[in-house]
């Protein structure tokens, strides 16, 4: 896994207390680039909040709505408030301009 700016993206090396692009200081985390919370056009069932959950964080997208219908069931509405949250408060992806 490499390591990357937090402000501008770039790779960095391991070792890089500094960024040599910007100039910021590397934290101790590791981030990738790239991965926005969206909900995307392509591959969504009902709104994309699971399909846009799962991809920013790296899960697999059928357990992300599995444990969202198990949740529906049984949190007495409160996944439901989330979700309905999730769609309204998750930007769209923009399709880029041809």
């Amino acid at each position: 896994m490499a390591l990357f700016c937090q402000r501008c993206g770039t790779e960095l090396p391991m070792n890089a207390r500094f960024c040599s692009n910007c100039g910021a200081p590397v934290a101790g985390t590791m981030a990738i680039p790239g991965r926005r919370l969206v909900r995307p056009i392509v591959g969504r069932q009902i709104a994309g909040v699971c399909i846009g959950v799962a991809q920013a964080y790296g899960w697999d997208v059928a357990l992300v709505r599995i444990f969202t219908v198990v949740g529906l069931i049984f949190s007495c509405g409160l996944v439901a408030v989330a979700y309905m949250a999730g769609w309204l408060g998750i930007p769209e992806e923009q399709l880029p301009l041809p």
